[in-house]
C-alpha cells in the first residue's frame, strides 16, 4: 500500500503551510539551551549516557543513589530463599530485574517476528468499560480481562503457568515525499498463544508497550501542575487543530484522582506509583501500596504460592528498597545535547517548529521550587513534552481506554536524550510498540491532530529531511 502528497488533505496542508508564518527563527542557539535536564544534566553520551544521577547531587546522596540502583539492575529470586532482601519474584511476571527491559536505563524493543522473547515488551489488557463497575474504572482506569487481569505476563514460577506468549508480525505500506522519496512503514499484529488459563474474554482490548527510557523522570514530576493544565486546549480554543488534555487519574496514597504524567497513557501520576506497579505487574512483587499479589481469583496456582512477604508483614518490596528505587528512577539524569549551534541543526530546529512539531512536544519548562528532591528544583528543563493526552488518528489506536485516555489518544513523549537511543540502547526503534525503525518513521506515523506537521514534514527535500534529523538527533 502507498500513500503520495497528492492524495493528503488540503485543508491540513495549508494549515501546516501558514503556520510557517509565525514560527520563530534561530540563527544561534539560545542561551543555556545544551543543558536539556538545568544543573542536574551530565555531559556524558556514550552507552552509559543514561545511567547517571543528577549532576548536581551531592556526595552524600548518591550513595543512595548507588544502592537503589543495585535494586534495579539487580534480579530478584523465587521465595523462600537466603537471599531475602530480594525474594518473592512470582508467582507470574515478566521479567526478574527492572534493567532488563530498561537496559542501561534505556529503551525496550519488541520481539523480532517469529520469536516469542518479549522481553522489553508487555502487553496491557482489558475489556470494554462495564458501567456497574464504575469504582473499578475509577482506580484502575479500566476493567480488566476477567482471567488475565490488566497485563500479559508470560513467565512463571516452577508449578504456575504462564499466561502466554506474545508473537508480533507486520504489514507495510509505503509512503511518498513532495520529492518522490519513498518510505516503508510497518503496522505491528499481535498474537497471543499458549493461553495458560483458557480463552480471554471475545472483547478484549490489547495494547504492546515497550519499555521507555528512565532519564529526567524526577524532573518532569517536578513541573508544576498548573503549567501542564495551562497547556490544556480540549476545544482548541486557539484553533491551531492541538486539543491536549491532561489524564486523570488514581493515586494510590492520596485516595483520589488527579493528574497523570507517566506511562504511554499518562495512566500513572508520580515515579513512586508508577514503580510500585511496575513490581507488581512485571515482576510478581507485593508492596506496601499493592499488598497482594498479581493473581486473578481463576489463578489458583498462583494464589497459593509461597511469597516472599517477611513474617512481620514487610512486603516483598519494603518501603526502604521502594524508596532507595525511586530515588534512583527521580535522579538519572538527562544527557546534555550535543551540536546545538550548527547550522544544520538549527536549520532543522525551524522546520520543527514551522511545522508546528512544538505544540505537543513543549520545548521548555521551569520545575518548582518545592520539588521532591531539592537538586530538581528550579531548574530550566528542555523535555520537548506536554505530557498531555493528543489524539494520534487511527494509525496509532489501540482502541484501548485507560482513565480519560481514549483508544487514540498517546501522552506527548519526552524527546530530550531520543539522539542518543541506539548508542544507550542498541536499536533504534520508537513510539509506543517500536514499530518506527527510526526517527523520520516515527514523525510520519503522527496522525489525528499531529497529521498538519506530519504532511508539511512530506514537502521536505532530502536536505530539509537531514536537517530536521540532526536537530532531533541533537537532543
Amino acid at each position: 500500500m502507498s500513500l503520495s502528497l497528492s492524495r493528503l488533505p488540503p485543508l491540513l496542508l495549508a494549515l501546516a503551510l501558514a503556520a510557517c508564518d509565525d514560527a520563530p527563527r534561530f540563527t544561534h542557539a539560545e542561551p543555556g539551551e545544551a543543558l536539556s535536564g538545568g544543573q542536574a544534566t551530565v555531559q556524558r553520551s556514550d552507552r552509559n549516557a543514561y545511567s547517571l544521577p543528577s549532576a548536581n547531587l551531592s556526595p552524600e546522596l548518591r550513595l543512595d543513589f548507588a544502592v537503589g540502583n543495585s535494586f534495579f539492575r539487580n534480579p530478584w529470586v523465587i521465595a523462600p530463599s537466603t537471599t531475602t532482601a530480594r525474594d518473592g519474584l512470582g508467582p507470574l511476571f515478566n521479567t526478574n530485574a527492572c534493567q532488563n527491559c530498561h537496559v542501561r536505563d534505556g529503551r525496550g524493543h519488541p520481539p523480532e517476528p517469529g520469536d516469542s522473547n518479549a522481553v522489553g515488551m508487555l502487553v496491557r489488557l482489558s475489556i470494554p468499560d462495564q458501567p456497574y463497575l464504575a469504582k473499578v474504572i475509577e482506580r484502575l482506569g479500566v476493567v480488566p480481562e476477567p482471567v488475565y487481569g490488566t497485563q500479559l505476563q508470560d513467565m512463571a514460577i516452577p508449578g504456575v503457568a504462564p499466561e502466554g506468549k506474545v508473537r508480533v508480525s507486520y504489514t507495510r505500506e509505503t509512503l511518498s515525499f513532495k520529492d518522490g522519496h519513498q518510505v516503508e512503514l510497518r503496522k505491528p499484529a499481535l498474537q497471543i498463544t499458549q493461553l495458560g488459563y483458557g480463552v480471554m474474554h471475545p472483547d478484549t482490548r490489547f495494547s504492546a508497550r515497550v519499555a521507555p527510557p528512565m532519564i529526567g523522570l524526577g524532573l518532569l514530576e517536578a513541573i508544576p501542575e498548573a503549567d501542564l493544565l495551562a497547556n490544556e486546549d480540549p476545544d482548541d480554543r486557539n484553533r491551531d487543530g492541538i486539543r491536549g488534555r491532561a489524564n486523570r487519574v488514581w493515586d494510590d496514597a492520596q485516595g483520589k484522582t488527579v493528574i497523570g504524567r507517566f506511562g504511554w497513557k499518562a495512566g500513572q501520576p508520580n515515579v513512586n506509583q508508577q514503580n510500585v506497579h511496575a513490581f507488581a505487574g512485571d515482576m510478581g512483587l507485593t508492596s506496601t501500596l499493592l499488598p497482594n499479589d498479581d493473581c486473578t481469583p481463576a489463578q489458583t496456582g498462583c494464589l497459593t504460592a509461597p511469597n516472599g512477604d517477611g513474617a512481620d508483614g514487610e512486603k516483598e518490596v519494603s518501603d526502604n528498597i521502594l524508596r532507595l528505587v525511586t530515588f534512583y528512577t527521580r535522579n538519572l539524569a538527562v544527557p546534555a545535547r550535543r551540536d546545538v549551534g550548527s547550522p544544520q541543526v538549527l536549520a532543522g530546529k525551524n522546520l520543527f517548529y514551522q511545522a508546528g512539531c512544538q505544540g505537543c512536544h513543549t520545548p521548555q519548562f521551569t520545575t518548582a521550587a518545592d520539588a521532591t528532591e531539592p537538586a530538581l528544583a528550579n531548574q530550566v528543563i528542555r523535555p520537548y513534552s506536554d505530557l498531555l493526552l493528543h489524539d494520534m488518528g487511527p494509525g496509532l489506536a489501540d482502541e484501548r481506554t485507560e482513565f480519560a485516555a481514549n483508544g487514540q489518544d498517546w501522552r506527548t513523549p519526552p524527546l530530550w536524550g531520543i539522539g542518543l537511543s541506539e548508542t544507550v540502547s542498541g536499536h533504534s526503534q520508537f513510539l509506543h510498540d517500536g514499530r518506527a525503525r527510526n526517527l523520520l518513521e516515527a514523525v510520519l506515523w503522527h496522525g489525528g491532530e499531529a497529521e498538519a506537521a506530519r504532511n508539511f514534514v512530506l514537502t521536505f527535500d532530502a536536505e530539509q529531511r537531514a536537517a530536521l534529523l540532526a536537530f532531533l538527533n541533537s537532543l
